[in-house]
């Protein structure tokens, strides 16, 4: 009887092939385990730096911000760092005796950067705040950044809901005022996105009263309503004694929110606030939103116009009101603003609560604003005659400044023919536009 095959060779192989295979797995685990902890480890730390960069750290002396801690923000956005704190400390600092020091919110707006160059020029430290969104053409705000620049006007990028900025440009430089133009402008806008309106024009002042009623000193603010507060109300001209509870729009629905807004905050904290409402402002560097403008732009390149009638087929007016006469209105607020009475978020007396009515008084119908236009541009326009849509705007604006001018001078100067003239020459000036001669009203 043959005897049984050895078979312990074969087995101590096996377990010998086992053993290894135990091995190789062993070292693939703890090469995988590395390369995983490795990987997890530089991921935290591009995350650290993401965090680090797009929020200021927190200094453990001060509930404040502190700019100088924050070297990356600065080596890459600007936003922190002694680069980025001497830029606000040049840009804030005042050049004559008694000289405000401003934060203006929306500097890279329209009436912003114009109030902003005002201020400037007659000795004031001013500091910009903008968001440079892109309601209209950013490349526009952009331009009006340079210019500014050229002044030696910073504008800080950031937005108002960003608290933690709010509470490190306040940590850095002890605003005496605030000119707070910042806001979601525009009435038919608001039917597209709402959303836009309540964020920046209702929980953006909320955010910057809120830091503003917490420093010491406060700062006095001034800020941008509009004539759009009036909304339905029929009786003219407009005044600040009118009632303004039946908004026609969101967009005037939130501005009005914001005068209700101003008088808790006055009223608990102490803050001294001043509302302007604007009317239908226009001039060089102005919005692209706005009919003066477009109705330009439309013209010139030979587009169909729509002039609105009202439903009862009267022509639609504004009191359209020159930027220059404007920022004189702005500053004389500024000027005769007092100071705030809080401290530490405490009222310790009564302070001021004003608003003002900023316009021409001179309200001018649509179809004057586009015969104008034609004069000056040597073109006819292709007009086309509809009914006023119903989507929030109003057929008529007409303000009373009598009170503006009693408290602090207001007078505006400048009427529309004159006005449209500056802006023409802008327009053409900064889009490269060769006016052509003058032609014919066929």
């Amino acid at each position: 009887m043959a005897s049984p095959p050895d078979t312990s060779k074969s087995i101590k192989l096996l377990r010998y092939q086992s053993y290894i295979r135990r091995v190789n797995s062993s070292k693939l685990l703890k090469a995988s385990s590395k390369i995983l902890f490795r990987s997890t480890l530089i991921a935290a730390l591009i995350l650290l730096i993401f965090f680090t960069l797009h929020n200021p750290p927190i200094s453990s002396e001060s509930p404040h911000f502190h700019s100088h801690t924050n070297f990356l923000s600065s080596a890459f956005f600007g936003g922190g760092g002694a680069v980025w704190e001497k830029q606000v400390h040049r840009s804030a600092t005042t050049h004559r005796s008694g000289g405000m020091t401003v934060l203006v919110t929306g500097a890279a707006g329209f009436i912003g950067a114009h109030c902003s160059l005002a201020l400037k020029k007659r000795g004031d430290g001013v500091l910009g705040l903008d968001n440079f969104n892109d309601y209209y053409d950013p490349s526009l705000k952009r331009a009006r950044q340079a210019l500014l620049s050229k002044h030696e006007i910073f504008i800080v990028e950031g937005d108002l809901n960003d608290k933690p900025l709010l509470i490190k440009l306040f940590d850095v430089v002890p605003f005496t005022h605030v000119l707070h133009l910042a806001a979601q402008a525009g009435v038919r806008y608001a039917m597209q996105n709402p959303q836009s309106y309540v964020a920046s024009n209702v929980a953006g002042f909320v955010n910057l009263l809120e830091v503003s009623k917490e420093v010491n000193p406060q700062p006095a603010i001034v800020w941008a309503s509009s004539s759009s507060v009036y909304g339905l109300n029929t009786e003219n001209p407009f005044s600040e004694l009118h009632r303004t509870d039946q908004p026609a729009s969101l967009y005037a629905a939130t501005k009005k929110a914001g005068e209700e807004i101003a008088h808790t905050y006055n009223h608990i904290y102490g803050l001294s606030l001043t509302g302007l409402r604007f009317f239908t402002v226009y001039g060089p560097w102005g919005r692209p939103d706005m009919a003066y403008f477009f109705f330009t732009k439309d013209i010139l390149q030979g587009k169909t116009i729509d002039v609105y009638q009202t439903q009862e087929d009267k022509e639609v007016a504004r009191d359209f009101t020159y930027i220059d006469d404007v920022v004189k209105g702005c500053l004389g607020a500024l000027d005769t603003a007092e100071k705030s009475t809080g401290s530490g978020g405490k009222k310790r007396g009564p302070a001021q609560l004003r608003v003002y009515n900023l316009g021409n008084t001179s309200p001018v119908p649509v179809g004057k604003l586009v015969a104008i236009l034609e004069g000056l541009l040597n073109v006819k326009a292709k007009k086309h005659v509809i009914k006023m849509p119903r989507n929030g705007d109003v057929p008529f604006t007409h303000a009373n400044v009598s009170l503006a001018n009693q408290d602090f001078g207001y007078k505006p100067t400048t009427d529309l023919a004159a006005g449209l003239r500056k802006f023409v020459k802008w327009y053409a000036g900064y889009y490269g536009v060769q006016l052509g001669a003058k032609k014919g009203n066929n």
